[in-house]
């Protein structure tokens, strides 16, 4: 009997939202009538590639870019960042104020958003958001890393309908730029949360009408391994600053190519309308732009990171009650000193010169040039000296005994293993390709292994079964976005995840400057703390650095107000953009 008075209250439920969807989605497309006749800036479709399908629709437990960047344009946060100022700015917050002491930060929302099924967005979803999902410790959510300083949490408190109070445990230097973290449907996620089913829910199985936005554009169609398809969403807040009822362009493709040279192929026949380039592209397409009518952006160095990371995960696996990490294998990848020969036998040059035309920048530090005040640029260097690397293994007790060419530990087991990274990029295939090369040539047996994206960030984060992987984390401006990586229990502390006190004193460390850190409020007095941080990741290398790639992208010449910037990309204003009449 429950579950039939169930699911009448859900049919309830539903018909009662699809009345207020019908009655709202009437007004907004009156609205979005009358607007249209006094502008011409309305319509046509963007059209851009991806190498990898979503995992999820959930941006609460989405860890890889193949997730956030699909769904990042159907969630809003209080705050955002403007991508070419880097201005924080309102978002579903319309204004705020603080306490003299810095800790009581009160939000006044906007009261004119609603979520895209037509319910109106209020403080209810703030608290909801934070106290019900964030700080929920059966949600593994990198957010709660974020959002937790010495082990304290926000206190998320609804004042009023549109009002909502955040008080601090002390003082938190980058909570107004944080709460651009997306603020999620109470309405339409509570249930899942008390039935303890919400990490599951909204997977990529959820038929797109079901997943609830505030943001410019709504999910319109998934077809695994094909596309993604987002169309503008009808009841978004936003106006341009003429008034104009935002986004103009009216529809966002994904295409889901199998890897980066496909979605080259498909941006000059003309199929896309924008293309990441490669430093070996960049000879292909420049010469093209007046033929092919396209523009390539040159940004400058990236945001983010590459590298390589052993696993030193010293647990059981529970399913099998087998170490997740061959106990052999792990004693060399704890062996600091086999990193530090693995770091010399990097050759950063040749990658840069082979694989990105010279279009790209050795890297060493967990913060890059582009960031800013937060930079160290003075960070230890592992110059690539083959002998040297050889000398450490030696000097370690990595000796090739049987002249095999291959070396064996002090216990004589051959040291072998395998290397994975993402098949979908041709450029980290060929990275990998050069460093096993080098590897072999100071003795280390490397298997190269390619695996699907999102298979691979399974095997990082879920499995935990690998030996070593080349990958990248996407970056930015602020260092304590990134506390879910480097802090002894984040949810990305992937080389050693899961630590309930920090295994070594030099993590122990990292947190205790991620706390001390993001008290502090004056950047010049962070900087010291963040520079100790990129020093110590130098020295005791969990993460060993690649190289860093140029920000380049060719953009068909159809659209107008674009202002590319190296943090925001070309994209960063989209509900901004318009399409010229002639290519709508």
């Amino acid at each position: 009997m429950k579950h039939r008075n169930k699911n009448i209250f859900i049919r309830t439920t539903v018909i009662k939202k699809l009345l207020i969807s019908l009655v709202v989605f009437l007004c907004s497309v009156q609205v979005a009538l009358a607007q249209d006749t006094v502008s011409d800036k309305y319509g046509g479709q963007l059209v851009f590639t991806t190498t990898s399908d979503p995992r999820s629709f959930n941006p609460v437990v989405a860890k890889e870019n193949s997730t956030s960047a699909v769904i990042g344009y159907l969630f809003e946060g209080l705050t955002k960042t403007d991508g070419a100022t880097l201005e924080v700015l309102p978002s579903l917050a319309k204004s705020w104020q603080v306490s003299d002491n810095g800790l009581v930060w009160t939000f006044y929302l906007r009261e004119d958003v609603l979520w895209s099924d037509g319910v109106p967005f209020s403080a209810d979803d703030v608290v909801f958001t934070f106290n019900e999902l964030i700080y929920n410790d059966e949600i593994p959510t990198s957010s709660r890393d974020i959002f937790t300083i010495d082990g304290k949490k926000f206190e998320v408190k609804r004042i009023s309908d549109h009002v909502v109070q955040f008080t601090l445990p002390m003082r938190f230097a980058p909570f107004l730029r944080s709460m651009g973290t997306s603020i999620m449907p109470k309405h339409a996620l509570k249930s899942a949360v008390d039935d303890k089913t919400f990490s599951f829910t909204w997977g990529i199985d959820t038929p797109v009408d079901q997943i609830i936005g505030t943001g410019p554009y709504l999910l319109s169609l998934y077809q695994p391994g094909q596309r993604v398809v987002l169309k503008a969403n009808p009841l978004y807040w936003g106006k341009s600053s003429e008034g104009e009822r935002l986004p103009f362009i009216q529809r966002i493709i994904y295409l889901i190519v199998q890897n980066q040279d496909v979605a080259l192929l498909k941006f000059l026949e003309g199929e896309t309308d924008s293309c990441d380039v490669r430093g070996t592209d960049y000879p292909l397409l420049k010469p093209l732009e007046k033929e092919k009518n396209f523009t390539v952006y040159d940004l400058g160095a990236t945001f983010g990171s590459n590298f390589i990371v052993f696993n030193q995960n010293p647990r059981v696996n529970p399913k099998t009650n087998k170490p997740f990490v061959d106990p052999i294998k792990l004693s060399w990848f704890q062996n600091l000193e086999f990193r530090k020969a693995v770091a010399h036998a990097i050759d950063k040059k040749r990658i840069v010169q082979i694989v990105m035309n010279d279009l790209g920048y050795p890297q060493y530090s967990a913060m890059n040039p582009s960031a800013g005040i937060f930079y160290n640029p003075n960070v230890l260097k592992y110059d690539y000296d083959l002998e040297k690397a050889k000398q450490i293994l030696a000097d370690a007790g990595f000796v090739d005994r049987n002249k095999d060419g291959i070396r064996e530990d002090k216990d004589g087991n051959k040291v072998e293993f395998n290397l994975f990274t993402s098949s979908n990029s041709a450029e980290r295939l060929q990275i990998a390709a050069i460093i096993r090369h080098d590897l072999e040539k100071i003795g280390l047996k490397v298997n190269f292994l390619g695996l699907e994206f999102n298979n691979l960030v399974a095997k990082l984060i879920g499995a935990y079964d690998w030996d070593a992987i080349l990958i990248g984390l996407t970056g930015g401006i602020e260092p304590h976005f990134g506390k879910n990586v480097w802090v002894s229990n984040g949810q990305l502390h992937f080389w050693n995840p899961g630590q309930e006190q920090p295994q070594t004193q030099w993590e122990a460390r990292v947190d205790e400057i991620f706390n001390l850190a993001v008290q502090e409020l004056d950047d010049k007095a962070r900087k010291p703390l963040y520079d100790e941080w990129q020093m110590i990741v130098s020295r005791e290398l969990p993460l060993i650095y690649t190289v860093l790639g140029a920000g380049i992208s060719a953009v068909r010449n159809k659209f107008e107000n674009l202002n590319p910037t190296v943090y925001g990309g070309v994209f960063h204003n989209l509900e901004e953009l318009y399409i010229k009449k002639k290519y709508r």
